[in-house]
């Protein structure tokens, strides 16, 4: 489920979460609810092609990764995982929550 959550007046941001409740993917600050939504709409275009995640370590060596548009644009990023494999497990996750996600404003 996509969540859509209004931050400082006209700000939004939104959040992906897996069914079990937990964060997978977290969006920029955008400057209008219907921007937030195309990125929510470009979140569940792209998430089936794996050539849309960058996949990256940290400094500290942690795991992360950002989900990009066909124009490169970085549309969402993962929380730190502590392993690779962790990391790939959050992009199959995305895979498979994001075409058919509901959004819901909180």
């Amino acid at each position: 489920m996509f969540e859509l959550k209004n931050k400082e007046g006209s700000n939004y941001h939104f959040t992906l979460k897996a069914k079990n409740g937990q964060v997978i993917l977290s969006s920029e600050v955008y400057n209008s609810k219907a921007s937030a939504t195309n990125g929510i709409e470009s979140v569940q275009k792209n998430a089936s092609e794996d050539g849309r995640y960058e996949r990256k370590t940290a400094k500290d060596g942690r795991f992360f990764f950002n989900l990009k548009a066909a124009n490169g644009q970085v549309i969402g990023s993962s929380q730190m995982y502590s392993s690779e494999s962790g990391m790939e497990n959050g992009i199959n996750s995305v895979k498979e929550n994001a075409p058919g996600a509901e959004t819901k404003e909180i």
